[in-house]
């Protein structure tokens, strides 16, 4: 179903409160104009964790859907072509679809391969390597679905270097080479996939499980590339407090090593709290950049309680990421062209 803009809706329900038959700005306009601006939080409901993406003329998000692990069992995704209306595609991945996967379903990655979709994720918040649980895939021969688990188990399913097999980022560099930059508990690993996502290759090094963990590290890894340098992002803080946040680090190789810059996403009381766990999105054709995240709105106290916004990401002239702004506003219409 289409979804107005969060700014769109918190104007009619001010306006249904304070007694006008009208929202605040109709007055100064002779019809009801299209929306240009996202306004923030972009997406209805409780939702984290968000993995945006592009293709084609059209842009994803795929997000956790935020709730107590035992209900934590589904996904849904929204698409839009402006980063303004989104499109909202329930339940495509199901829990009953994913036989070993029983609770606590979040941090969707996605991407295209040979023809295909494929939806990695967490499922059981396992505590040691005697529980079942951990990354799995799922696949799909569309982005909304219906996506099926793609190897009956999980595709890491056990601690490797400390690191809680969880939060996994999906990078593909310009050689073609896949990989997952996963792990919680402080500690962040990056394995290669092999060609058809059913296992894992070993690096040039012969390792399969590299340990990549920068200083401050907790958990929410997120890699890009821009300009030849590989940008390692990943969240700090506790993930129910207000002192979330992102930090990053850049390096020549995929593989580190990883030294941290600091820290450019994070609560403003005057705004929201608990800023983390996020992805990045560039608007092709553009240096444009977005930064998609998950935030707690002010006076939240449930720990579910997250809602998806966005916000501009900017570069200083020597490659460093400048301190995001986060905003009410959100961004301004973004078509591709």
């Amino acid at each position: 179903m289409k979804l107005i803009s969060t700014s769109l809706q918190l104007a009619i329900i001010t306006a249904s409160l304070t007694g006008c038959s009208e929202p605040p700005f109709q007055s100064a306009l002779p019809a009801w104009p299209p929306v240009s601006i996202s306004g923030n939080p972009i997406l209805p409901g409780w939702y984290a964790d968000p993995e945006a993406i592009v293709w084609g003329n059209t842009y994803w998000i795929y997000p956790t859907t935020s709730a107590r692990y035992d209900a934590q069992t589904y996904f849904d995704c929204f698409s839009s072509t402006d980063l303004i209306t989104w499109t909202k595609h329930p339940r495509i991945l199901e829990g009953s679809s994913v036989s070993w996967a029983r609770r606590a379903m979040w941090a969707p990655a996605i991407t295209r391969h040979n023809g295909k979709h494929f939806l990695f994720f967490s499922a059981n918040d396992i505590q040691n390597n005697d529980q079942l649980g951990g990354i799995g895939v799922a696949v799909s021969d569309s982005p909304t679905g219906p996506f099926k688990d793609h190897l009956g188990k999980p595709l890491i399913d056990a601690f490797h270097n400390g690191a809680q097999p969880i939060d996994q980022a999906f990078f593909r560099d310009n050689d073609g080479a896949a990989y997952l930059i996963y792990g919680g508990w402080k500690h962040c690993n990056i394995v290669r996939l092999n060609d058809n996502f059913t296992g894992l290759l070993p690096h040039a090094d012969g390792s399969t499980f590299k340990e990549v963990t920068p200083e401050g590290y907790v958990e929410g890894p997120f890699m890009f590339k821009r300009d030849g340098k590989y940008y390692f992002m990943w969240s700090e803080g506790g993930w129910t407090g207000p002192d979330y946040c992102v930090a990053y680090a850049i390096a020549d190789s995929v593989t580190g090593p990883f030294t941290r810059v600091g820290k450019i996403l994070q609560q403003d009381p005057n705004v929201a709290t608990g800023a983390g766990h996020h992805s990045v999105i560039q608007r092709p054709g553009t240096n444009e950049f977005f930064i998609v995240y998950h935030r707690r709105p002010l006076g939240e106290t449930d720990r579910d309680h997250r809602v998806v916004c966005i916000d501009r990401m900017e570069f200083g002239s020597d490659g460093s990421i400048k301190p995001v702004k986060i905003t009410f506003e959100g961004v301004t219409a973004a078509p591709i062209k």
